[in-house]
C-alpha cells in the first residue's frame, strides 16, 4: 500500500486511477414475433455519460458502457485535448448520475479555446468534435515499414467472424479490434464493442494509451488521489463530481479493464517495472497494428487511426471522399468492404502483400 505522502510525490509517470464502472451491455425486454408470439429479446442497454474534466461539464456520451474509463481518455486524446496519459490524475465513473469526473494533474491549457469550435460529422453515438477536423493532420507520422499479407488479411476478418459479441447476442452495436501482425496469424490485442462506432475506436485509444504509457514502481491503483471517487463493485458515490471524500474502499485490481498481462497497464497495477516505448502519437514502438472497424470509414475514423499510430486500416464497409484523401495525405492503407475473401484496397496498396491465388 502507497501512503498518501508517497503518491502526492510520486513523479507523473505514473498511470492515473481508474474506477471499475462497467455496466450491463444488453438487457431483456418483451417483443413479439413474426408469428404473433411473445418473445424475450436482448438489446443493447444504451445509456448516457456526462464527462466532467476538473469539474468543467464537457459532453455528453452515448454509451453501452463497457470499459467507460478507457472511453473517457481515448475521447480526451482524440479530441487533442490531452497528449499524454500522465496528463491525467484520475477518471472515475459513476453511473448512478451517469457521469465521468476526470481530475488532471495540472488542467489543459486553453481548455475554453479548444472546445469553442464544434464539428458536427457522421458518426453514430458521438457526431461531434471539437477544432478543426484536420487540425494537426500534417504532423502525424506513420510507420512506413508495416503492411499485411492478404492471408493475413483474411485470418484477420475469420478472427472477428467466430468472436462471440454483443452484436450476436442482440445486434445493433459496431465492433472495433487491434491486432498486431507478426510472422504468423494476426493476434487480436482488444475488441470493443459500442452504440457508435466513434466510441469504440475512443476506447482503444484509451487501452492504447494506458499499455504503451512508461510507468515506474508503484501501486498507482491501489490509493485514489485526493478528491477522486472509490467504487466498489456495484456501488457508487457522487462524490467525485464535488470533490467530496469518499469511503477509504478501494476497488479491486482493474483486471476487468481490458489491459493487456504483462504489460504497462498491468505492471503499474501490480508495482512491477514495465511499459513500452511510445512512439507517434501513441504508438506500441516497432510493433505491426493493424485496426479493424465495422463501420464506414469517414474522415474522423481515418484521423482517429491515424493519430493511434496505426497505418492500416481494414472494415467491413467502405469508405467515404474525405476518407479516402486524408488517407492518402497521411500514410495510411484503408481496406474495406472486407468479408470472407472479398475486399476493396482503397489506398497505399504498397502496405498490402498480393496473394491473388487465394481468392479463389
Amino acid at each position: 500500500m502507497v501512503s498518501t505522502t508517497e503518491v502526492n510525490t510520486l513523479p507523473v509517470q505514473v498511470l492515473p486511477f481508474l474506477s471499475q464502472a462497467q455496466a450491463s451491455l444488453t438487457c431483456e425486454i418483451a417483443a413479439v414475433n413474426e408469428h404473433g408470439e411473445q418473445i424475450s429479446v436482448a438489446i443493447p442497454a444504451e445509456r448516457a455519460l456526462t464527462l466532467y474534466v476538473d469539474k468543467r461539464e464537457l459532453v455528453t456520451l452515448m454509451t453501452l458502457g463497457a470499459c467507460p474509463e478507457l472511453l473517457v481518455l481515448g475521447y480526451l486524446h482524440n479530441q487533442r485535448l490531452i497528449q499524454h496519459v500522465q496528463e491525467i490524475e484520475s477518471i472515475t465513473v459513476d453511473w448512478d448520475v451517469a457521469a465521468a469526473a476526470v481530475k488532471t494533474r495540472h488542467g489543459i491549457a486553453d481548455i475554453e479555446e479548444k472546445t469553442a469550435q464544434r464539428v458536427v460529422t457522421t458518426g453514430c453515438g458521438q457526431g461531434s468534435v471539437f477544432g478543426g477536423l484536420m487540425d494537426e493532420i500534417d504532423q502525424i507520422s506513420l510507420p512506413a515499414n508495416v503492411s499485411i499479407t492478404q492471408s493475413q488479411l483474411y485470418a484477420l476478418v475469420n478472427i472477428i467472424r467466430l468472436k462471440e459479441t454483443t452484436y450476436k447476442s442482440a445486434g445493433s452495436v459496431h465492433a472495433c479490434a487491434l491486432f498486431e501482425i507478426t510472422l504468423g496469424e494476426p493476434e487480436m490485442l482488444v475488441f470493443v464493442e459500442d452504440v457508435g462506432r466513434h466510441n469504440a475506436i475512443d476506447t482503444l485509444a484509451g487501452w492504447m494509451l494506458i499499455n504503451s504509457a512508461p510507468t515506474l514502481p508503484t501501486a498507482c491503483g491501489s490509493l485514489p488521489p485526493e478528491g477522486a471517487l472509490c467504487l466498489q463493485t456495484g456501488k457508487a458515490r457522487s462524490a467525485a463530481l464535488a470533490g467530496e471524500d469518499s469511503a477509504t474502499t478501494f476497488p479491486a485490481a482493474c483486471d476487468s479493464l481490458p489491459l493487456r498481462p504483462g504489460e504497462a497497464g498491468s505492471a503499474a497495477l501490480t508495482g512491477e517495472e514495465g511499459g513500452a516505448a511510445a512512439s507517434l502519437p501513441i504508438g506500441f514502438g516497432s510493433k505491426n497494428l493493424v485496426f479493424y472497424t465495422t463501420g464506414r470509414l469517414t474522415s474522423e475514423m481515418v484521423i482517429k487511426s491515424a493519430q493511434m499510430g496505426v497505418p492500416i486500416v481494414v472494415s467491413r464497409s467502405g469508405i467515404t471522399q474525405m476518407g479516402h484523401q486524408v488517407a492518402q495525405m497521411v500514410g495510411l492503407c484503408a481496406i474495406g468492404r472486407a468479408t470472407n475473401k472479398r475486399f476493396v484496397c482503397y489506398t497505399h496498396a504498397q502496405r498490402l502483400v498480393s496473394e491473388p491465388g487465394l481468392a479463389c
